[in-house]
């Protein structure tokens, strides 16, 4: 048989006809020792490092991008094996192809393993070598990880040494952001533009241990004779719900003030708004620092802000200080500018360069300027840190920028603003009405209690559905007044039609103006009122049950199914006909999976997905495609009678979809399972609950909690449809990952039960295609027959126990279900990944 070629999987992945790729064909294997890394922006960003052994390019992608930092550990994938020619590819594969995206030569240069070791190593696990390139150099490492069931994929680590060539921090990918072969950067690159010329500077043995100083761009010729430059349009950011990962991106704070392009040579500065108009008699004080500054021709892109007692920037502030007028500003010493971009420089316009470089000569430019103007400091790659931070502070969030994207003077989504909000309830006093058609207002006007006094605090028009505002616009019609509730001011009477202050609406909003209004407000929902605590219902015990309504017989009624309660099939099958109806607004016509104990909980029980053809003909099946490209057919129901003929056949659990049957392929719902570790009590379980609320609030989506009938809580985040399952279990990995980093002593993100010692495991997994989660007023094959029981953020707190409701609690359950009416609805979209 012929020996297969170590090329065969490099080719059968890829159509030569298609991508500029070259096609593997094995060099003669004479010793070589080139390696190289090509950094490459597919379906994630990563760094594809590249051994020459054998006549080929051993190859692993390396999650991140290497880090000189002994500290700092990679994960890096092998993958198969390239062809020597691939050493000198640098473009683009096109994205419907294998690896379609950018790919950049980012380093180049030999290796050789340590004294003592060889290239066989590897087949051992493990290789220690030296690399001596334009960028990695030293001592490296790659260790192998223990395959775990089921993986497939080849996971190694890649580790720098601690020698002369380590430093600190992720200074490699964060500078280096030109290819060494054409010094293009990703979106040069992207566009198909030609080589630049490489910036003459000298080299150094050994890099700075400093992320912040390492590699900074070669500096610039400067005329000073060129004119003053003129206005131009500012880029702006898209406003977006999460923020991007990776070290393709830098995150500045967002300041909260007024956005200003400053033109500057030498004594003369003129001060531009964003659309252009010159304000500079309104910001004398910085007008004059920048003409002390003496700076050669420059524009320069930044916001001007005002700051409080505490120091924080304050957009009230900001307006009282204006309206003061200019003879009061000419001494005042709050005004501080933060300059974030460099758009011309002399003669030179630096548009086209990568963000990170414009912003180091900004640095350049700017040493010397006094405290009021500064240079706006950014994170690389830890941009969920940073808002975190800024929200805990109370500001306004971040700004995040793509590290090598060029200026535009337009909206881009090269620069993303991802804000703080702020979560408040306010009293409906009035609506004003709407011009357009199939709109039942235009907006809500809000007050709250201050003092014992109700006080007007502005309109909120955002934030509500079509089903929302018509039953929003039915209540407020039943409590129509004449009058004014409380005192507004005459303008903002205008049109108004009052009603009666008893709806509480909560709103999501940026913060109350100086005026005490409500900025950047959004609807959110009405106020739900905490059910009152109740005692524990009751059902006849040993109920005789032979039958259930809608033709379902229930046959051995009178067995014991949850031995510790004494709870009965029959008793189940009552349970679930008194509670279909709110049941089934989330499990019809949902793909399912039951947990059927036929003989009982104390037996054996089985998960069943696929239909057998013989639970019932209200039981019905969809073909659902597989991973091997067969189908399935999967089981759904969709009315009262299919749930019973489930009980009769021993179901006990209903587990749902994250999607419909009518629609498999586009997810509805997001689910985070909280699971506790051994040591934790439920106290902990509330308390990460509602720092999950919180942060998924700030991103603009409304959840749910949901009493698991275990030991946790179910966060569940309605979607309206319209985005995939890779987008759908990417978002939900990535929200935990971030959780999980942002705080590691308190929650783990993966289901190794050695690292969840002591912690909470955020389940994401419950979000991928084809798994499932427990249903809402589902029972629970667990002792004392506990039931999955949604209830209100305002009652978690008095909750003590994720198993509080049995079936035992039926009427309470009943009644509570028509209380948390719009419990697990909300028509929100998931943020662009």
């Amino acid at each position: 048989m012929a020996k297969r070629s170590a090329l065969a999987d490099y080719n059968s992945k890829r159509d030569f006809k298609k991508t500029p790729e070259p096609a593997g064909e094995v060099a003669a294997s004479d010793g070589g020792n080139l390696f190289i890394v090509q950094k490459h922006e597919a379906t994630r960003l990563h760094w594809d490092l590249r051994l020459e052994i054998d006549g080929v390019l051993k190859s692993w992608a390396v999650t991140k991008g290497p880090s000189h930092d002994p500290d700092i550990k990679r994960l890096a994938v092998r993958t198969e094996d390239h062809p020597m020619s691939y050493a000198e590819f640098e473009g683009v594969i096109p994205q419907d192809e294998y690896g379609g995206g950018t790919v950049m030569l980012w380093d180049r240069g030999t290796w050789d393993p340590i004294e003592g070791k060889s290239a066989k190593d590897l087949v051992d696990g493990h290789l220690h070598f030296v690399l001596n390139g334009e960028r990695m150099k030293g001592e490296w490492l790659l260790i192998r990880l223990r395959k775990k069931p089921g993986e497939k994929r080849e996971n190694w680590l890649l580790r720098k040494l601690n020698d002369e060539f380590a430093g600190t921090g992720d200074a490699l990918v964060e500078r280096e952001i030109r290819s060494i072969a054409t010094n293009r950067s990703m979106a040069e690159i992207a566009a198909g533009k030609t080589a630049r010329p490489k910036p003459k500077s000298k080299t150094r043995k050994k890099p700075p241990a400093s992320s912040t100083k390492n590699n900074r761009p070669a500096p610039l010729e400067i005329e000073r004779s060129a004119p003053l430059p003129k206005y131009r349009k500012p880029q702006l950011a898209t406003l977006v719900d999460d923020v991007p990962t990776g070290n393709g991106w830098m995150h500045e704070i967002k300041f909260d003030g007024y956005r200003a392009l400053i033109a500057a040579k030498g004594k003369s500065v003129k001060i531009f708004t964003r659309n252009g108009k010159d304000w500079s008699d309104k910001f004398l004080p910085l007008k004059k620092a920048f003409a002390d500054l003496d700076l050669p021709p420059s524009l320069i892109d930044g916001e001007i802000v005002a700051h409080d007692a505490n120091g924080n920037p304050d957009f009230s502030a900001l307006q009282s200080m204006l309206k003061r007028g200019k003879s009061q500003q000419e001494d005042s010493d709050v005004l501080t500018f933060y300059g974030f971009d460099l758009l011309t420089l002399g003669k030179t316009d630096l548009t086209d360069l990568p963000n990170i470089e414009r912003k180091e000569h900004l640095a350049d430019l700017l040493t010397d300027a006094g405290p009021n103007i500064r240079v706006a400091e950014h994170v690389v790659g830890s941009g969920e840190k940073l808002l975190k931070l800024m929200c805990d502070a109370g500001q306004e969030g971040i700004i995040s920028k793509k590290i090598d994207a060029p200026y535009r003077s337009k909206r881009t989504k090269d620069w993303r603003k991802i804000k703080c909000l702020r979560r408040d309830d306010f009293i409906i006093i009035g609506y004003k009405a709407s011009k357009s058609r199939g709109r039942a207002f235009a907006s809500l006007l809000m007050a709250q209690k201050v003092d014992s006094k109700l006080v007007y605090r502005g309109n909120v028009g955002t934030g509500f559905s079509a089903s929302q505002m018509d039953e929003l616009a039915a209540k407020l019609n039943r409590l129509a007044r004449k009058t004014a509730p409380v005192e507004v001011d005459a303008v903002a009477a205008r049109g108004v039609s009052w009603v009666t202050p008893k709806l509480i609406a909560n709103v999501a909003y940026a913060e109350l103006t100086s005026s005490g209004r409500i900025r950047h407000g959004s609807f959110l929902g009405l106020q739900e009122a905490g059910p009152k605590r109740s005692a524990k219902g009751s059902i006849p015990k040993k109920a005789k049950t032979k039958s259930a309504p809608h033709g379902v017989k229930i046959t051995s009624a009178d067995r014991v199914v949850f031995p510790n309660g004494n709870f009965t099939k029959g008793e189940v099958a009552d349970y679930y006909d008194h509670l279909a109806e709110p049941m089934l607004e989330f499990l019809a016509r949902r793909p399912v999976s039951l947990v059927r104990c036929p003989q009982g909980r104390a037996k054996k029980c089985f998960f069943q997905r696929h239909d057998s053809g013989a639970l019932g003909d209200h039981v019905h099946a969809v073909p659902i495609a597989e991973k091997d490209g067969g189908t399935e057919d999967y089981l759904y129901v969709e009315d009262r009678t299919g749930i019973l003929q489930c009980v009769q056949m021993g179901t006990l659990e209903f587990h749902g979809w994250g999607s419909s049957v009518d629609d498999v392929e586009k997810p509805d719902r997001m689910v985070f399972d909280l699971d506790p570790d051994e040591g934790l009590d439920f106290q902990d379980v509330k308390s990460a609950s509602q720092l999950i609320r919180e942060q998924l609030d700030q991103m603009g989506l409304v959840s749910f909690p949901l009493l698991s009938g275990g030991k946790g809580v179910h966060i569940i985040v309605p979607l309206t449809p319209g985005h995939d399952w890779q987008q759908h279990k990417d978002f939900s990995q990535r929200f935990a990952q971030a959780l999980a980093l942002a705080e590691p002593d308190r929650f783990v993100a993966s289901m190794s039960k050695a690292k969840r010692k002591g912690k909470i495991f955020i389940d994401w997994m419950r979000n991928r295609r084809s798994s499932t989660a427990i249903l809402p007023y589902s029972v629970r094959a667990r002792e004392g027959a506990p039931v999955a029981a949604p209830l209100s953020w305002f009652e978690l707190d008095d909750t003590k126990a994720a198993n509080r409701f049995t079936i035992a609690d039926r009427d309470l359950l009943i009644e509570r279900s028509r209380k948390l009416e719009g419990w697990g609805i909300a028509e929100q979209v998931l943020p662009d990944l």
